[in-house]
């Protein structure tokens, strides 16, 4: 009670609730949050050490540039008070840099937990669909053996873009409505945990906005 109590008292303030609406759906970086929420970045600052004090949110290096940050929603506390997230009813597009795992799973949960249509797609596709993705989408009852990587389009205009890379994230220009989920490589790890990992975690994202 005392826990849930705090929760409520951090999203009491109006500006740390839309923080919280804003990574409901999105990774985001403190520039990023700055920026859209119109916040100077000291006072941004104090925001966010009060959400993660609470356990709402937690910060981390960038697997890209190493002198970015992103913050992430911890949707835990927020689904014990029953907040919940709506998704976009259209055709989703899921982007990693190498097309080979990420995005690829990505999109296939998303079709199975959604019933709605994905796609992915990479900045810089690999030569093939990594096998350690396809033994991790056969684990979780999806098939990903006739999957093939392929390039970005610039002129394919989902009704929303997912990157799922933090790469592919800094190296395109995110349109306003465009989602960010950090997501750490399993193909650098290698091993078949680390491709279970990115299948649980995107499982988690994707089930707490489909809804």
């Amino acid at each position: 009670m005392t826990e849930r109590a705090a929760v409520h008292a951090a999203l009491g303030e109006p500006v740390r609730l839309a923080i919280v609406e804003d990574l409901a759906t999105s990774d985001r970086s403190p520039k990023e949050l700055s920026t859209s929420l119109s916040l100077p970045t000291n006072l941004l600052a104090h925001h966010l050490d009060v959400l993660e004090d609470v356990g709402l949110i937690e910060r981390f290096v960038s697997a890209g540039d190493r002198r970015r940050r992103y913050v992430r929603l911890v949707h835990g506390p927020l689904a014990r008070l029953g907040v919940v997230t709506a998704r976009p009813a259209g055709p989703v597009l899921f982007v990693c840099s190498h097309n080979s795992a990420r995005s690829q799973l990505a999109a296939a949960l998303w079709s199975a937990r959604t019933g709605e249509p994905a796609s992915s797609a990479g900045t810089h596709p690999a030569d093939r669909v990594h096998p350690g993705a396809v033994a991790a989408a056969e684990r979780a009852g999806l098939d990903l053996s006739r999957a093939e990587p392929r390039l970005l389009d610039p002129d394919e205009h989902p009704d929303l873009v997912v990157t799922v890379c933090d790469r592919a994230h800094e190296e395109l220009v995110p349109e306003a409505g465009w989602w960010h989920w950090s997501l750490p490589d399993p193909v650098e790890d290698g091993r078949s945990a680390a491709f279970d990992a990115v299948v649980t975690d995107l499982d988690d994202r994707i089930r707490a906005v489909a809804t």
